[in-house]
């Protein structure tokens, strides 16, 4: 196609919604980009926690889901249906991974919600569950990275499974060694400074 640069892509790494993105779906957001090419982008939102119990939607998984143990809403796409993204731990690539267990990068990886949760149960290091994920048509993502929208910045195993995924978006931005790390700081509502 004339005119088209090749994607760099950008799967496994964690978009941060920029505090000038307005947005409401991604105020604050973490997003796992799971997927990213030219054709498009996917990826869930990382806290966004519902009350929803694993366990009252997907059965035989709530045991096996990290605290806490509720379903997250991955985005504003297709709500209705699920998506597993789970740790492997030593899930490198190379080493012979779980079956019912897709890698994305590194360790982090999708779950086939279909299989049986036994056939992963012993290798599971942490695993999510996400009602719906966020999506983006192709170029769609790249012009919003050239609007500021969103910092790009390198995911840990971790992310996935923070106790605390309210804090996210701080401490992801604190870990930076650059001037993101200020970004931490920057109020919920600036009109109150």
């Amino acid at each position: 196609m004339a005119g088209m640069t090749e994607v760099s892509s950008l799967t496994g790494r964690l978009l941060v919604a920029t505090p000038a993105l307005a947005d409401p779906n991604f105020d604050r957001a973490v997003v796992l980009l799971l997927d990213h090419d030219e054709e498009g982008s996917l990826g869930v939102v990382l806290n966004r926690p519902t009350p929803v119990d694993v366990g009252d939607i997907l059965e035989g998984w709530g045991d096996l889901a990290g605290e806490p143990g509720v379903v997250f809403q991955g985005g504003p796409v297709s709500l209705d249906s699920a998506l597993g993204v789970a740790v492997i731990p030593g899930g490198a690539a190379g080493e012979a991974v779980p079956l019912g267990w897709r890698r994305v990068h590194g360790a982090i990886g999708l779950v086939d919600l279909e299989a049986p949760p036994e056939l992963l149960a012993s290798a599971l290091g942490s695993l999510r569950i996400f009602a719906g994920y966020a999506g983006w048509g192709p170029g769609q993502l790249e012009d919003e990275l050239a609007e500021g929208a969103w910092y790009v910045v390198e995911s840990e195993p971790g992310d996935v499974s923070s106790p605390a995924p309210e804090r996210l978006w701080r401490e992801v931005l604190r870990r930076q060694r650059s001037e993101l790390a200020m970004v931490a700081t920057y109020p919920d509502d600036p009109s109150l400074n």
